[in-house]
């Protein structure tokens, strides 16, 4: 009975410290580190890349599957009316999609949907 008692309260202490570990996009500032997730649906809905034939003139790849799992570093934040767009650059200092330096996420929606972890 001890046994069960402690495997019951043991799993609760687990379950409430992945809860709080969940991103707040109040909480999030210049200079934080996030992980990219895995897309919504085919590709990334809010991590806002451009068409893939602009990726490919630049010499890049779509494979998106490679970016998850990825840290990447904000670099700055903006306020518009009902979003927050941040611009996020990857922490070991190459190319997202061996194109862009850079990248815009509107960060509310992509915590919701997971892409941002």
């Amino acid at each position: 009975m001890k046994k069960l008692i402690f495997l019951a309260l043991l799993s609760m202490s687990i379950m409430h410290a992945q809860d709080s570990k969940k991103l707040d996009s109040n909480s999030i500032a210049v200079g934080d580190m996030i992980t990219i997730g895995s897309p919504s649906g085919k590709s990334y809905q809010h991590i806002l890349f451009p068409k893939t034939n602009f990726i490919i003139k630049k010499g890049g790849t779509t494979n998106f599957k490679k970016l998850k799992g990825l840290q990447a570093v904000i670099t700055e934040r903006e306020e518009k009316k009902s979003k927050t767009i941040v611009t996020i650059k990857r922490k070991d200092g190459k190319k997202f999609l061996n194109s862009l330096n850079s990248i815009k996420v509107d960060l509310k929606k992509a915590i919701e949907a997971k892409e941002i972890l």
